[in-house]
């Protein structure tokens, strides 16, 4: 691992510019479970790439994942070796969100207290530059900070127990094209009633069949912002579940709730808009919005969303929405993300990413991780959308994860969801209609607080609940493309009608 970051740090040197880099440098994480959950991942991972069926990915029922960890009963979970939530049940105990808090600050403690950590203090002090303090990140045990070559260069040495140093790089929108209404295929305009996604996904026969609409549940959109005023949004957000961040990751002091685009009000209105408008927009109509500038205008950094991560994990959201990514032509994967997604998913939060719109074999990071939940486009008529991304990813060197679990290939996405022709809102009280990945994350947001508010997983332990959902909703999808996991579909089109179905005969009911 130190070869690597070696390599990691003269890259940084050599392609960056000026006297100082802005960088996130991580440490080695303090959790004890942190190297099971990475072998459980991989063995997950192997397995799932040789099923033949969705189906073989559902969890256990409840009475089996719910007994009492004995010997023999974690022997039996970890024969289900499809499913993550089980897997998850027999090797990892679990902690809760304040453990997890404390732990993560326990492994920033060495670079907190390192001269080099305050000698980047001081040189942003005296430029009375606050927008450039260092900030840290407990979930991902990672400091975003601006720091010297010459600080750099011997980080390695004044600081031991640093494992990886990233590029805070500057991520983008992914791309989306807006659709003509003369555009349109006529089965997307037969959709009186509601957008056609949200009738393609089974959500208004949710709300008929289980009198669920997202009730209870709040999702973050970690976005442009969100236009909390539009008339399919009111009274979605209130404005404590409001947060805007710098480029360091800081948290914006004063700031108001607000789209600085059209982006993050179009996302929030798939997953939870209502019918103003004459036709329901949103899956979950009754969610609750948590709205985090991490993207002003459209551009941001890494550091940014992983403090609108952090930020959605302390404010105990059920899901994390997160339509964005920077592209990757590479195979192989940054873990830049890894340790805040496990936080996430080891909270009860299952962690939504667009997969990007740069079309097949290729991805967008973060969607690519390894544990992200990653989602790419169909149509109208179920084909994949040409611009949907997709690929066998590889890690062959790893900052959090151990050499003799490496390499690790996998294929994303894991699902797919509507993402061309959807109508939704943006700002001003206007909509509009849209293709990309962007719009497909929000539908499978939406039918995570769908799945949390028909059933009774929310009363599942936080540190199953993630896999669980996401084991139910593999499990359930309308199985399209090639048999099994393929990089176009993943495993096929989410159906939470299906997921809600199984999760009651799984045990999981209401």
């Amino acid at each position: 691992m130190k070869k690597h970051l070696k390599k990691q740090i003269e890259k940084i040197l050599d392609e960056g510019r000026g006297a100082s880099r802005s960088v996130i440098v991580q440490m080695a994480p303090a959790q004890a479970e942190h190297e099971d959950v990475m072998r459980v991942s991989k063995r997950v991972a192997e397995r799932r790439a040789v099923v033949m069926s969705a189906r073989e990915l559902l969890p256990p029922p409840a009475k089996v994942l719910n007994r009492r960890k004995t010997k023999k009963v974690r022997k039996e979970l970890l024969g289900l070796n499809n499913s993550m939530a089980s897997q998850m049940a027999a090797t990892c105990d679990g902690r809760s969100k304040g453990t997890l808090k404390t732990e993560g600050q326990l492994s920033l403690a060495p670079l907190l207290g390192s001269d080099t950590f305050k000698a980047c203090v001081a040189v942003q002090r005296k430029k009375k530059s606050r927008r450039r303090y260092p900030k840290a990140f407990w979930s991902s045990s990672s400091v975003s900070m601006t720091i010297t070559k010459d600080l750099l260069a011997a980080l390695p040495d004044d600081v031991p127990d640093v494992v990886g140093v990233f590029e805070n790089r500057k991520i983008q929108l992914p791309p989306v094209t807006e659709v003509s209404e003369s555009a349109l295929p006529n089965n997307v305009r037969d959709n009186k009633t509601s957008a056609w996604g949200v009738q393609a996904v089974g959500a208004m026969s949710v709300w008929g069949a289980y009198g669920a609409e997202g009730q209870g549940t709040k999702v973050a959109v970690l976005d442009t912002g969100v236009d909390p005023n539009h008339k399919d949004l009111v009274g979605r957000m209130n404005a404590s579940d409001f947060a805007e961040f710098d480029a360091s990751g800081n948290r914006v002091t004063g700031a108001n709730a607000r789209d600085t685009g059209q982006h993050g009000t179009h996302v929030a209105g798939t997953v939870a808009g209502g019918d103003a408008d004459g036709q329901y927009i949103g899956v979950a109509p009754q969610a609750k919005i948590a709205g985090g500038i991490v993207l002003p205008g459209g551009g941001g950094t890494d550091a940014q969303i992983l403090g609108g991560i952090e930020w959605a994990i302390e404010r105990g959201v059920d899901v994390i929405n997160l339509s964005l990514g920077g592209l990757s032509l590479s195979p192989d994967v940054f873990d830049t993300y890894t340790q805040a997604f496990l936080t996430a998913n080891q909270s009860g939060i299952p962690v939504v990413v667009a997969i990007g719109n740069d079309g097949s074999q290729t991805s967008g990071s973060p969607g690519n991780d390894i544990l992200a939940f990653a989602v790419g486009a169909t149509d109208s008529y179920d084909n994949t959308a040409g611009f949907s991304g997709g690929r066998t990813q590889i890690i062959r060197e790893s900052n959090v994860i151990r050499d003799d679990i490496l390499p690790l290939v996998y294929t994303k996405p894991d699902v797919s969801a509507p993402g061309v022709a959807v109508k939704s809102a943006i700002p001003g009280n206007k909509y509009a209609t849209w293709n990309g990945t962007s719009m497909a994350t929000p539908h499978v947001a939406g039918a995570i607080a769908l799945l949390l508010s028909a059933t009774n997983l929310k009363d599942q332990p936080a540190s199953e609940r993630a896999f669980l959902i996401q084991d139910i909703l593999l499990g359930s999808t309308e199985e399209l493309g090639e048999a099994g996991l393929d990089a176009r579909f993943g495993f096929g089109r989410i159906d939470v009608l299906k997921a809600v179905g199984y999760a009651w005969e799984l045990g999981y009911g209401g």
